[in-house]
């Protein structure tokens, strides 16, 4: 990592350059996605592929709760399993609900090792696991099992990634709470490795055309079945990584739309409105800059497609004087 700063108590917006840390990103890229897909093969299909995704904890990024053991030839009684990214300590931890654990610490290995490791571990905690031995939303086809460019791990890097995560997912989250109508949790893909909050009008949207790489149309199909508007935190975009929101599908105006601040800008290559990190973290009140972009992003998608805003928006604050 091209940078000497650690995190300071006080500093809650941490700087990460994302020059600085490529190499550790894109072998925790591929960590990310070994343990999602663990918990794809597992879990239960939700709408949009909500099941797949991991959520953000005091200490790093967990896949929750996931199911095993119920199916023909399991070799344990049905329970639960969780994996967490520890990025305090700097260890994976998989845990059973029959008491079994397992730890992996996370330092410089090659991706293969790293999949070898979580496979091994899943086996002796009796959840045999088989995933799909590619990445998808990459470019790169090289198989898990067989990856050795991928080897970095800068644990003061994945830190300060897992700090900005933090301050996004809280920010997020309040958010979210003003809206009643379906919205998916404040989570983290994997695939694309960004945390992401997505709104619905509740009606059907046109069959997406797919193109993301490596990865079939079909899931993009299941993704955006429903009209949406999405917003989220994502480690690329900027010097720093940036904010976006996006609307699907795209009203007419949506990308003329006056959005706040000044610094957020529509991206005509990504195709939805960027807000660089660094323009947060440097802000006055940067809660109040990032709500900003949220909500003018939003209004910009939801009048555009003539949303009813009224059934689905409320006021988080309507007991707050009981």
């Amino acid at each position: 990592m091209g940078t000497t700063e650690t995190f300071r108590a006080g500093s809650a917006w941490p700087r990460l350059r994302v020059d600085d840390w490529t190499e550790t990103r894109e072998t925790l890229h591929m960590w990310v996605q070994i343990v999602g897909k663990v918990r794809l093969a597992h879990a239960p299909l939700l709408n949009h592929w909500w099941q797949v995704a991991f959520y953000v904890t005091p200490r790093g990024l967990t896949t929750s709760a996931v199911p095993y053991g119920s199916g023909a030839g399991a070799r344990a009684p049905a329970g639960v399993f969780d994996i967490e990214f520890d990025f305090v300590d700097h260890m994976l931890r998989l845990r059973t609900s029959d008491g079994g654990a397992r730890s992996i610490a996370l330092e410089s290995m090659p991706v293969a090792d790293f999949d070898a490791r979580v496979l091994r571990s899943l086996d002796e905690l009796g959840v045999p696991t088989t995933i799909q031995d590619h990445p998808n939303e990459v470019e790169s086809t090289v198989p898990f099992s067989t990856d050795h460019q991928h080897h970095t791990y800068d644990p003061l890097a994945a830190q300060l990634f897992w700090r900005q995560l933090l301050q996004a997912e809280r920010v997020l989250s309040a958010f979210r709470s003003s809206f009643v109508g379906k919205v998916s949790p404040v989570h983290f893909f994997w695939g694309a490795m960004d945390l992401a909050c997505t709104r619905f009008s509740g009606r059907r949207a046109p069959v997406h055309p797919g193109g993301a790489p490596n990865c079939g149309d079909w899931v993009m199909v299941e993704g955006y079945s429903h009209e949406l508007s999405s917003c989220g935190f994502w480690p690329g975009g900027g010097d720093e990584g940036a904010f976006y929101s996006y609307a699907y599908p795209e009203p007419a105006g949506f990308a003329d739309s006056p959005v706040t601040p000044p610094e957020a800008f529509y991206s005509r290559q990504n195709g939805q409105f960027l807000l660089p990190y660094e323009a947060v973290r440097t802000a006055d009140d940067p809660d109040r800059t990032l709500s900003g972009f949220l909500q003018s992003t939003y209004a910009a998608a939801a009048d555009g497609a003539g949303w009813d805003r009224a059934a689905l928006e409320t006021d988080p604050e309507r007991w707050a004087d009981r």
